[in-house]
């Protein structure tokens, strides 16, 4: 068999993976958008069904001879060549797959759909009792599922490492520790100054006009709306079924503006990612995480998670977005905003103000909710922490890192989604995400000195521009440090994040 047909071959059985995954996604997003309550366990079990045909064509002996022709084809190819990366992954993946029991791949995808209605309705009821039992089997799966990988340290290293490759339970501590270090004195002094003016936040704010401006701004930044929408949920989150399919969605609380905005842009964010991905790994295992059996481009989460707080805070958390763009805010609600100027609710949106609510929180307290909730994820992993004692625990760590009572388990415990999807471990990717979209952020205005004036001119294409041909286009085909080191010259650094933080709110 010819080279070229030898990677064919392996294309074609990794293509059919992928259109089984983004099959899955298709029905995750039906299930978290517009599928009735009712409907939760036999969408479970549809799930559960292609999640374990993804994984058995994977595991499949015509894989594996297409496989093993392709690494033999494909020996003479650069380290970083495209097509050695993709056999190279799948490889990977195939031999992580094999020490995973089917029967356990198939039991947590079929508890996911089950247990986010559980979630929803614990939620809705603020009763986290209602979702515990769930919670509680989602552990014990991962803790089985962890062992299958392997760890030498600690568990939640295994876990950790299906979505954010290379970190560990050791790895974070020394991060989060710096972050502390750093975080506290910026915070300290911004809670020191006066509160600026912020009630016009909370005026009644129609759906339909949220909608309109979360639209517009979607499309300044760039996301293509002929490939993608714009949906509402519980939890806003953003799914690919294909860079030709890229959704995202957001949710519209009527009397607290700031929700849909900020969580538009940071979906955006995502999808601007997926969509930029080169057309030419569509289908192919740089568009398809075939450990976490997941269709997607970026290569990890991490990663993902930098250009939603890269766009979300960088961009539209700016005051020059505000001074260029809050006109058009105020001619969709000009009762509720005409007594407010641009630089009054740019200081009103970027107020220091601890909350209960990690997707409305501040960025200097973001990473303390991403932190504290890291450490409970390590705690539930081995075992010190039963997940009865979790709502005790959450508001102890709430006390202690942002002096607050927590007043229910809807703004508390049961506030994010991500725990009833089965993603134990993928938390500390958004501080991750926060460190590595400035530090990719200080480089590139580095480099392009006009970067900053096409931002505040509002010709965001040029920022996208840039992060398409050095972040976007790779999909999977780099690590996130590799990213890192290509574009900034060294691997994860929270340095860069640090000064933006007190360039922006140490004055």
């Amino acid at each position: 068999m010819t080279q070229q047909a030898s990677l064919a071959a392996l294309q074609e059985r990794v293509a059919a993976v992928n259109d089984v995954l983004n099959a899955v996604s298709v029905l995750t997003w039906d299930s978290r958008t517009m599928m009735p309550a009712g409907g939760a366990e036999t969408r479970g079990l549809q799930i559960a069904t292609l999640t374990r045909i993804a994984r058995d064509l994977l595991l499949a002996p015509q894989t594996e001879k297409a496989l093993e022709e392709a690494e033999r084809a494909t020996e003479g190819f650069g380290e970083d060549a495209a097509e050695r990366r993709m056999v190279q992954q799948t490889r990977h993946a195939v031999e992580h797959h094999k020490r995973v029991p089917a029967s356990l791949i198939q039991e947590r995808a079929a508890l996911r759909t089950v247990a986010q209605a559980a979630w929803i309705e614990a939620r809705s009821k603020s009763e986290f009792t209602l979702f515990s039992p769930h919670l509680a089997r989602t552990v014990a799966l991962s803790r089985a599922y962890a062992d299958c990988i392997g760890w030498d340290e600690h568990p939640y290293d295994a876990m950790v490492s299906i979505y954010e490759p290379g970190e560990t339970a050791a790895s974070l501590k020394k991060l989060f520790t710096a972050l502390r270090a750093g975080l506290l004195p910026i915070l300290d002094a911004a809670r020191a100054r006066p509160q600026p003016r912020s009630d016009f936040l909370f005026r009644a704010f129609p759906e339909e006009g949220q909608r309109a401006f979360g639209l517009s701004l979607a499309e300044k930044l760039g996301y293509d709306l002929r490939r993608g929408r714009l949906d509402t949920t519980v939890h806003p989150f953003e799914v690919s079924f294909t860079r030709n399919d890229v959704r995202i969605t957001t949710r519209y609380n009527r009397n607290y503006l700031p929700a849909s905005i900020f969580g538009t842009a940071h979906e955006t964010g995502h999808g601007l990612y997926e969509q930029g991905v080169d057309p030419a790994h569509t289908r192919t295992a740089l568009a398809t995480d075939l450990v976490g059996l997941y269709a997607v481009g970026g290569t990890s989460f991490g990663a993902h998670e930098s250009q939603s707080r890269l766009w979300e805070n960088h961009i539209v958390r700016s005051r020059t977005f505000w001074r260029r763009h809050f006109s058009e805010l105020r001619q969709h609600f000009p009762d509720q905003l005409g007594d407010v100027g641009a630089d009054e609710f740019y200081r009103a949106v970027t107020r220091v103000e601890p909350g209960f609510i990690r997707v409305e929180a501040d960025e200097l307290t973001y990473d303390f909710h991403i932190m504290l909730r890291a450490d409970i994820e390590c705690a539930l992993m081995d075992g010190s922490l039963p997940v009865g004692d979790l709502p005790e625990a959450w508001n102890a760590a709430i006390r202690r890192d942002l002096d607050l009572v927590v007043p229910d388990d809807a703004r508390g415990v049961l506030q994010d989604v991500h725990w009833s999807t089965g993603y134990i471990g993928s938390f500390p990717t958004y501080t991750i995400g926060n460190v590595m979209g400035a530090q990719v952020m200080d480089t590139l205005c580095s480099r392009n000195s006009s970067l900053g004036d096409a931002i505040e001119a509002g010709h965001y294409a040029v920022l996208a521009d840039e992060l398409r041909t050095r972040i976007w286009q790779h999909g999977r085909r780099f690590t996130r440090d590799e990213l890192l080191e290509r574009e900034t010259g060294r691997p994860l650094d929270p340095g860069p994040y640090l000064r933006y933080l007190r360039g922006k709110y140490g004055a």
